[in-house]
């Protein structure tokens, strides 16, 4: 019986979707990437801004109507969208089999069953639950690179933000299960750990009584065949110093860091329930750059919160100018129901939150081009992602870049080169966010 599968949303969903599919392999199913094929359709589904809600309601509708046309048996939806409108989804899309929430997707295998016997299932447990599989993860991001998840759920409750309703608390996962993860992921031929959860920073508090992140990063970096590990979404109140030492010193921790930081005016900062001032996210910069000079930081911002005043927006903007960013993302603010922020008063125009975010985005623009110009004549080590068509010519990513969100590398050269390998190479060019280079060879210099 043959499975297409849609995976929407954030990273930290994907693995999700990967475990499940590891579950379902198990039992003897098998995949397919031609919808029309499928006799099983899984969605796993996003909520988390107004954007990712219509994404998934569009393409829940479209794959109902391929349930109506007879050879699919089963449409099911799991994720952040099932556990928030279980009882919607399936009163209005009758063609739903079966929802799951997000603390019971490692259920997914006896509901199909239940689904195929001709039943129709509701299956939600307790946020406070951490779903496991014994089975192998089913790897989507082509072999050389995944997503390792450390911890599920959050505890800090910004005012902008439904994550917690829907994913639960802070939930570390055990340390010895994460090396084992990561052991098969690297046996499995994975060059890159990418460590997420809601937030990494705080990764152990609730199973060890403190931050273990330092000591898991360490154990990570002692596996075979591993790499590169990079971290994203770290709060910055929670940086330590030791974090940022263990960064520092273990070489195969990239230099480069996403910090989350949303706002830079301490106003918008504290109604939007964030725990950092200004001044705090300036001095946490001014460290991590003093004590990893090469360091690469991403983060993201919020425009046109509830309440942002032009003098707000232009202190971040100030703020973006002087931080000079390597890599930044800018949201428009969504006004996300059952949130404290959607009942504040003071909502801005959708057209003012749109314009500021462009705004940002146009300075971000400059700084991302001069920065990648100041990379001319460098030399980094590049993971090849594929070969450009009928060139002789590949793609790849930098320690600086993350895949998916950041720039990447086009390298010319009559080797053949296949992904996941690592070469070393010389950066002759920049194009906006992207650069381009070539193999260096040292013995010819």
């Amino acid at each position: 019986m043959k499975i297409f599968c849609v995976s929407l949303g954030c990273d930290k969903n994907l693995v999700d979707t990967e475990m499940m599919l590891g579950q379902l392999k198990s039992k003897g199913y098998e995949f397919t990437d031609d919808e029309t094929e499928a006799e099983v359709i899984l969605i796993n589904t996003c909520c988390f801004i107004n954007d990712a809600k219509e994404e998934s309601v569009n393409t829940i509708l479209e794959m109902a109507e391929l349930k109506k046309e007879g050879r699919c048996r089963a449409l099911i939806v799991t994720g952040c969208l099932a556990q928030r409108y279980r009882e919607e989804i399936i009163e209005e899309i009758p063609e739903v089999d079966a929802c799951l929430g997000t603390a019971a997707w490692d259920e997914i295998s006896p509901i199909l069953s239940q689904v195929l016997e001709g039943k129709q299932e509701l299956c939600f447990k307790e946020l406070d639950r951490l779903p496991r599989t014994d089975t192998k993860r089913v790897i989507t991001t082509g072999g050389y690179y995944a997503f390792l998840k450390i911890a599920e759920g959050c505890d800090k409750h910004c005012t902008y933000c439904i994550i917690p309703s829907l994913r639960g608390p802070y939930r570390s996962v055990p340390m010895e299960r994460l090396v084992e993860e990561a052991r098969e992921l690297a046996q499995a031929g994975v060059k890159e750990l990418i460590l997420v959860a809601q937030e990494t920073t705080l990764y152990g508090v609730d199973l060890y009584g403190k931050k273990a992140l330092p000591e898991l990063l360490r154990k990570l970096c002692r596996i075979s065949g591993i790499q590169w590990i990079r971290l994203q979404y770290c709060y910055p109140e929670e940086l330590t110093q030791e974090l940022i030492g263990t960064i520092a010193e273990e070489e195969k921790i990239c230099h480069y860091l996403d910090i989350p930081i949303q706002h830079a005016s301490d106003q918008i900062l504290k109604r939007m329930g964030r725990r950092t001032s200004r001044q705090q996210l300036k001095e946490l910069i001014g460290n991590l750059r003093s004590r990893i000079p090469d360091i690469a930081l991403r983060t993201t911002l919020i425009s046109g919160f509830p309440g942002e005043t032009e003098e707000d927006h232009e202190t971040l903007m100030e703020f973006v100018d002087e931080m000079e960013f390597e890599r930044l993302g800018v949201f428009a603010y969504s006004q996300e129901e059952d949130t404290p922020a959607a009942g504040y008063e003071d909502q801005i125009p959708e057209e003012i939150k749109e314009e500021r975010r462009d705004e940002i985005m146009e300075l971000q623009q400059e700084i991302a081009f001069e920065k990648s110009e100041a990379m001319v004549g460098r030399v980094l080590e590049v993971m090849i992602e594929g070969k450009v068509a009928d060139e002789n010519a590949y793609v790849g990513r930098t320690y600086m870049d993350a895949p998916g969100v950041d720039g990447l590398i086009f390298l010319n050269t009559e080797e053949e080169l296949m992904s996941g390998d690592f070469v070393r190479v010389k950066v002759t060019g920049a194009m906006e966010y992207d650069l381009i280079g070539e193999m260096y060879n040292e013995s010819a210099q």
